[in-house]
């Protein structure tokens, strides 16, 4: 599992132009699901967005969560985090989870982080999305629990 964490201002994904997820102070995450991925990687990445601290406190110090800014997830399927251009000018896509499985794993995902009680918005599932955010920071963090994994801490 691959996650790009970016902490924003504002955000928004739109389908056919029309708005269908958006948040404002908060995390956009884009999430690469890859073959083998399951409900281990699932929880630890839950763990690590309900508790990672990457907003400013009042001293400017990176160190308050998405609970102390009130802020929300914008969470964003993306198979191309799983892709490798390791060889050849085109990408290779054969890390990627399937979308038949990846689609009801990334449901769990987003209903693992309610069950927080986070607020969660999320993209539209394989379609062809416009996302736009504003960049906080800029911080962008990335996470890579590779299947099998225990990136945890």
């Amino acid at each position: 599992m691959k996650l790009v964490i970016q902490r924003v201002t504002r955000a928004e994904v739109r389908v056919d132009g029309a708005v269908v997820g958006r948040i404002g102070t908060g995390m956009l995450v884009l999430v690469g699901l890859e073959r083998g991925d399951g409900d281990a990687q699932l929880e630890r990445a839950a763990h690590r967005l309900t508790t990672l601290r990457i907003f400013e406190d009042d001293g400017g110090k990176i160190n308050r969560g998405l609970d102390e800014v009130g802020g929300g997830l914008l969470l964003v399927s993306q198979f191309t985090l799983a892709g490798s251009i390791r060889r050849g000018r085109r990408p290779s896509f054969d890390a990627a989870m399937g979308a038949d499985e990846a689609q009801p794993l990334f449901a769990r995902f987003v209903e693992r982080l309610r069950c927080d009680g986070l607020t969660v918005e999320t993209g539209s599932f394989g379609a062809l999305m416009e996302v736009e955010l504003v960049n906080d920071g800029p911080v962008t963090l990335l996470w890579d629990d590779p299947p099998g994994g225990a990136d945890a801490e």
